[in-house]
């Protein structure tokens, strides 16, 4: 592998150091980091992907195995392939129609260790991807290129990054591009992108879910923790350290009234969320209750999180120079470990609490002890997870900002608003547990919090590119409002991001072009070739032999308004089980309809408005099928 000299002068050293390079380098072994990894590699670029953490997978191996999307016929692409392999393994493991097969809900909802041994098996079948784990970003080097894509803005490009391991040793890494793949956007801010923190107003976005007036408030954070009422893999609290009793002698009044009435349930007055359907093997994924009075999250406790105690609410505009703080592994560090320790002190502190104190009823206290961590989760960390669950940190203000305007439904339509450059979809609506708390922890109210269900939308390709780097793409922070983020932070999006990213590094790479510059259409195609999806399709999943026409077509704009929003009783279908539906009323392709006349004239004159009026159209379609005619379509439009 070839290597470049990088003459790091610090404030505090100055050496010279050989540069590993690599085509792709990827911060942040996320989900979006693991699937732009996959996406890249397959597509044969040498990727690194660095990791600060000890073990690759973030959320979906800390925790959060209980999968945040409403319908399957949504899942698709890296994330689709990963639930596939996840459900697969119960099924090698347990057998073909074993309970844990089952119970993994077609692999959405595997076990921590389950999940993080089919990431890294992913990750091993690549030769040309390396994984490197303890990497911390220190400093960027970047470079004025003079190539802007207007008079007016000169892109800058990102060239080396260093990075120190647990030791301090430092590694500079050379590559052609990066992505930001961290929850925070590390690397983003080092390279001097605009972003935001906070909240933007109403009168900012005309969001409704916005507050009336700009604010630093963040969405509130909280562990999620894997437990079991089975006897044999139960362990119960240990005593936190720190532990002071007084700080939960509050929850006493809330048991005695009545307005708690169970520790662990499925909502409130619960204050621990078990969430349904259980994980397989007893186990389950503990969240934080929405609208409970007793909350696992802590919002407020989080606003130094994404830039340490020497955090500004503004970060972009003519102030930015100014006003940014300094990029510091150790501040970040610091502000990051107090945060995080609050809130395992917190939910450790509560359980340990419940479980022990003579004062708490007996009745509650034994419910409580009949809960405990699964023993085999986490092991070399006490059973608890090693990453807390950063809903909302950073988010770049880049070339499309995402926002809840993007989720609106289209006039006269089942559909949301149609976005042609989509490179990834979502059928999660923007979800808030709130950004700011009133009152006491016990039988106070989180504010800022919002629960909206809207049809499924599509992500435009911007809210990945920065506006002044021309060789960086940030699927982890991505450019957004604060709602459109409360829309983006789930990990089959992430995923979906991730996965763009990806492809779109390698085609950029390919054509020695700013990703800026990266032909969307051609994006596209690469990722329905690969059953990443653009628009939803209820009824042509991936595998479906029609699929990329199909996505083609939709993402044209072809399926909208082929279903009246009385078609529907609203947004979702009939429900599953917890926070799962079936697919979306008013979303299918209906490929063996029969194409009726008016249909007929409104694709063709689509056709000629996108194509031109001399574009070829299907022959003798009319008494066909939509499908007959899709198919013609495409192979006449696209598919060479």
């Amino acid at each position: 592998m070839r290597r470049i000299l990088w003459l790091l002068v610090v404030s505090f050293s100055s050496s010279a150091l050989w540069a590993e390079e690599f085509d792709v380098l990827i911060y942040g072994a996320t989900p979006a980091g693991i699937a732009a990894a996959l996406a890249a590699g397959r597509d044969g670029e040498r990727v690194l992907l660095v990791d600060p953490a000890d073990h690759p997978g973030g959320m979906l191996t800390n925790g959060l195995s209980h999968s945040d999307f409403r319908t399957f016929e949504a899942l698709n692409g890296s994330f689709l392939e990963f639930t596939r392999r996840v459900e697969g393994e119960y099924r090698k493991i347990y057998g073909e129609d074993s309970p844990q097969a089952r119970q993994s809900f077609r692999g959405t909802n595997g076990e921590p260790k389950v999940n993080l041994s089919v990431l890294k098996a992913m990750l091993e079948e690549l030769p040309r991807v390396r994984v490197q784990q303890n990497w911390e970003l220190e400093a960027l080097k970047c470079s004025l290129n003079g190539n802007g894509l207007s008079s007016s803005v000169a892109l800058r490009s990102v060239d080396i990054a260093l990075f120190y391991d647990a030791k301090g040793e430092r590694h500079p890494v050379a590559a052609r591009y990066f992505i930001d793949a961290s929850y925070e956007g590390d690397l983003m801010f080092a390279a001097e992108v605009s972003y935001k923190v906070g909240r933007e107003g109403r009168d900012q976005t005309g969001e409704s879910l916005a507050p009336l007036q700009a604010d630093d408030e963040l969405q509130g954070y909280n562990f999620r923790l894997i437990m079991t009422n089975e006897a044999a893999n139960r362990v119960l609290m240990r005593r936190p350290e720190g532990y002071a009793r007084a700080d939960f002698e509050g929850v006493l009044e809330l048991l005695e009234s009545g307005k708690v009435t169970k520790i662990f349930g499925a909502g409130p007055p619960a204050i621990f969320k078990a969430q349904v359907p259980s994980l397989p093997n007893g186990k389950f994924d503990i969240n934080d209750v929405s609208h409970a009075p007793v909350r696992l999250s802590l919002p407020g406790e989080n606003r130094a999180w994404p830039d340490g105690d020497a955090g500004v609410a503004i970060r972009n505009g003519p102030e930015r120079d100014t006003l940014r703080p300094p990029f510091t592994r150790l501040g970040f560090g610091m502000a990051r470990e107090r945060i995080a320790q609050a809130h395992k002190q917190w939910a450790v502190g509560l359980l340990y609490f419940l479980q022990n104190d003579p004062s708490v009823p007996a009745a509650f206290r034994e419910e409580a002890r009949s809960w405990g961590f699964a023993r085999d989760e986490f092991s070399d960390n006490h059973f608890f997870p090693g990453q807390l669950y950063v809903r909302e940190a950073r988010r770049m203000q880049g070339e499309y900002v995402f926002s809840q305007k993007d989720t609106e439904t289209a006039p006269d339509d089942t559909r949301a608003v149609l976005r042609r450059d989509a490179i990834a979809i979502g059928d999660y609506g923007p979800n808030c547990h709130g950004t700011a708390h009133q009152g006491s922890r016990f039988g106070g109210k989180h504010s800022g919090e919002f629960y909206k269900p809207v049809a499924p939308y599509q992500i435009p390709y911007g809210v990945l590119l920065p506006s002044n780097v021309d060789n960086l793409l940030v699927p982890g922070a991505a450019s957004s409002t604060h709602v459109g983020f409360c829309c983006l932070r789930f990990e089959p999006i992430w995923m979906s991001l991730g996965e763009a990213a990806g492809h779109a590094a390698h085609l950029a790479r390919k054509s020695r072009l700013p990703v800026q510059q990266v032909d969307v259409k051609v994006l596209q195609k690469t990722l329905q070739a690969a059953s990443s999806a653009t628009v939803y399709v209820s009824d042509v999943l991936p595998g479906h032999p029609d699929f990329a026409s199909v996505q083609w077509w939709g993402t044209l704009g072809g399926l909208h308004g082929l279903a009246h929003p009385s078609a529907g009783k609203g947004p979702l279908g009939e429900n599953l089980a917890g926070q799962y539906y079936k697919a979306f009323p008013g979303h299918s392709a209906a490929l063996e309809a029969a194409l009726e006349p008016e249909i007929l004239e409104g694709w063709s004159k689509l056709v000629r408005s996108v194509y031109g009026a001399d574009a070829p159209l299907p022959e003798a379609a009319l008494g066909g099928t939509r499908g007959q005619w899709i198919r013609m379509a495409w192979m006449l439009l696209e598919k060479n």
